[in-house]
């Protein structure tokens, strides 16, 4: 599907293509258990979230160097840009880098070194979004907060929390979401793809979330989800990473209409591309499918987007310029 695009929410761990990560582990000397770009690819064939697990600590545990993390920002920008996208916002788990004996500054530097040179090698506008990860202590989490204030004029702009939704509530890292908003960064959590409303509740009061990472469950509360309308607070939705990790049975049961009926402003994105075998072109044709218009999601990425408000402008005028009619047809 050709037309701009705005991607809010892909984790770039997630976005490393087998034969890179087959480069990177060779270079930094890390085991994988193939050692073709055949091998990996049958590896990273999607099965369960278990397995979806494991290939994600496989993967991220050949992540070592300052050089690991900027090519990573750099090869996504460059395929995201293949199908249309103008602006990124890439989520990195910088705190399991860390328990591997990996220095914050050679992880913050390197993606933020990936960011600069998008836009000046690529003309892509790339923000950063650490996540916090839920099986973490506190200290950690405040840690990667300090780090991520550090690095806020090169490309960090906010701090998400990520990991496994069913085990770990928002409400114990309040203290950490209180240091980011006090040093100017956005809140935008994981919240409402596992777990129900409650999730989501906790992510607005506790962590005074300024947007939502999926979110969709949030249809099963009719007054939460008039809240978020009424508010604006951007969801952002990832259809064919939902279908593959069973949040939902089929496409066609997927609440993304249902959300944009209500009002609610929905962006689409790929979560783990490489992962869950999807490119940001799929998950536009998926959330299409529904007779939605790309321009709605166009339109939630640029008011969901926590850049400066000079790139606000040229996306809203990338849009305004763009024929939508060509693609809406």
């Amino acid at each position: 599907m050709t037309g701009p695009k705005i991607e809010l929410h892909v984790h770039l761990e997630g976005t490393i293509r087998p034969a890179t990560l087959l480069e990177i582990a060779r270079r930094n000397g890390e085991a994988l258990p193939a050692d073709t770009v055949e091998g990996l690819q049958a590896v990273y064939e999607f099965t369960n979230f278990a397995h979806f697990i494991e290939v994600w600590i496989l993967t991220t545990n050949a992540l070592r160097t300052h050089d690991d993390f900027r090519q990573v920002v750099l090869d996504y920008a460059r395929e995201a840009g293949r199908h249309g996208a103008v602006y990124l916002e890439g989520i990195f788990s910088p705190i399991e880098r860390t328990w591997r004996g990996v220095g914050w500054d050679e992880i913050f530097g390197g993606y933020c070194h990936g960011a600069r040179e998008a836009r000046e090698r690529l003309g892509m506008e790339v923000r950063l979004t650490p996540d916090i990860t839920r099986d973490a202590p506190l200290e950690d989490a405040m840690t990667a907060v300090q780090y991520a204030a550090k690095y806020r004029d090169h490309g960090i702009v906010g701090i998400g929390l990520g990991g496994e939704e069913s085990k770990y509530p928002p409400e114990p890292f309040a203290p950490a979401f209180r240091a980011a908003k006090d040093a100017g960064l956005a809140s935008v959590p994981h919240a409402g793809e596992v777990m129900g409303p409650p999730s989501i509740r906790g992510a607005l009061d506790a962590l005074q979330a300024d947007r939502i990472r999926h979110g969709i469950r949030a249809e099963e509360d009719p007054g939460l989800l008039r809240e978020i309308a009424a508010r604006g607070i951007v969801l952002d939705v990832c259809p064919i990473s939902n279908l593959r990790t069973g949040v939902v049975r089929s496409l066609q049961e997927h609440p993304l209409p249902r959300l944009v009926a209500a009002g609610a402003r929905c962006s689409i994105s790929t979560d783990d591309p490489e992962m869950f075998d999807t490119d940001l072109t799929r998950e536009y044709v998926a959330a299409t499918s529904f007779g939605l218009s790309p321009r709605l999601f166009y339109e939630a990425g640029v008011a969901g987007a926590l850049c400066d408000e000079p790139t606000r402008e040229r996306l809203r005028q990338i849009g305004e310029g763009y024929d939508w009619s060509a693609v809406e047809s």
